[in-house]
């Protein structure tokens, strides 16, 4: 009876325990990065959260024999091709609502002299946050969940668990909150399916990083209700609560709910060669 509860009939752990055991290992990992980050008086960082997750995935992958890079993808021309392209997609998910919000007046800008100073600090925690965002929520737990109950089952309840990291977000109040959350709910399905169709996360990391970027960096708007300083100061005309992305940012807007919602369209229909992405015996085995 137990032999049944912890394993499949193939003699596998079933992925319910996969997904306790992640936890449990990234925990006991935290938890000794947060005790050495107090007795030698260092910030555990965004960096260092996503080395943490990186960890845990990879500790993970070894007791099931399995590659890194069956999470990551392999690393090559063709990652780096993916994650550009992700960076150029994400980069015009937010310059296209933002370029209407600007044409309509509600807002415009004028240029940060103090912008120069946060360039790198900005590069390095966009990519570090989409790094672990990506490799949390479409890294392993993801694959066990589709092993287990099928690709859009597991993107609901990531989608919901991705939601529920944010809900205490700044700003995260009244008609905001449900505007901010559906669009927050969206984008999880939105990098799941840059995941799905390349089985890699060179997309979703490049799709995530750079609309963090151009949204907070370079827009100075806010990021999921965190303040940002951009290389650009914005000002709002105070028009309705639906165009007015105030602090949150684009993503409590209307127009960048419709941009991720053509996102999820372009990817939903979007079918890449899978010889171009990884060979056939990889294709068997992916979620096994």
């Amino acid at each position: 009876m137990i032999k049944k509860i912890l394993f499949d009939p193939f003699g596998k752990l079933r992925n319910g325990w996969w997904f306790l055991l992640f936890f449990l290992i990234m925990a006991a990992i935290l938890g000794a990065t947060m005790l050495a980050a107090w007795k030698f008086h260092f910030e555990v960082s965004m960096p260092l959260q996503a080395l943490v997750v990186l960890l845990a995935s990879w500790i993970c992958q070894q007791l099931r024999k399995r590659p890194l890079s069956e999470l990551l993808g392999k690393f090559n021309r063709r990652w780096l091709g993916q994650f550009l392209l992700g960076s150029a997609a994400g980069a015009t998910l937010m310059l296209l609502p933002a370029l209407l919000l600007a044409a309509i007046g509600e807002v415009h800008w004028q240029w940060n002299p103090e912008a120069q100073s946060t360039i790198l600090s900005g590069l390095i925690g966009c990519i570090s946050v989409a790094f672990a965002e990506e490799l949390l929520f479409r890294g392993f737990i993801f694959q066990r969940f589709i092993n287990g109950l099928g690709q859009w089952p597991a993107q609901i309840l990531l989608a919901a668990w991705f939601l529920l990291t944010h809900l205490n977000n700044p700003g995260m109040t009244g008609n905001v909150k449900f505007l901010a959350g559906l669009n927050i709910f969206l984008a999880s399905i939105m990098f799941g399916l840059a995941f799905l169709r390349t089985k890699s996360l060179a997309l979703p990391i490049g799709l995530h990083f750079m609309a963090n970027w151009m949204q907070g960096s370079v827009l100075g708007f806010g990021v999921s209700g965190n303040s940002e300083q951009g290389f650009l100061i914005p000002s709002f005309t105070g028009g309705p609560a639906w165009l007015s992305v105030g602090q949150f940012g684009l993503e409590a807007s209307v127009p960048g709910l419709v941009c991720v919602i053509l996102a999820i369209i372009i990817l939903y229909r979007w079918k890449p060669a899978r010889h171009s992405v990884f060979d056939t015996a990889e294709v068997k085995n992916r979620f096994a």
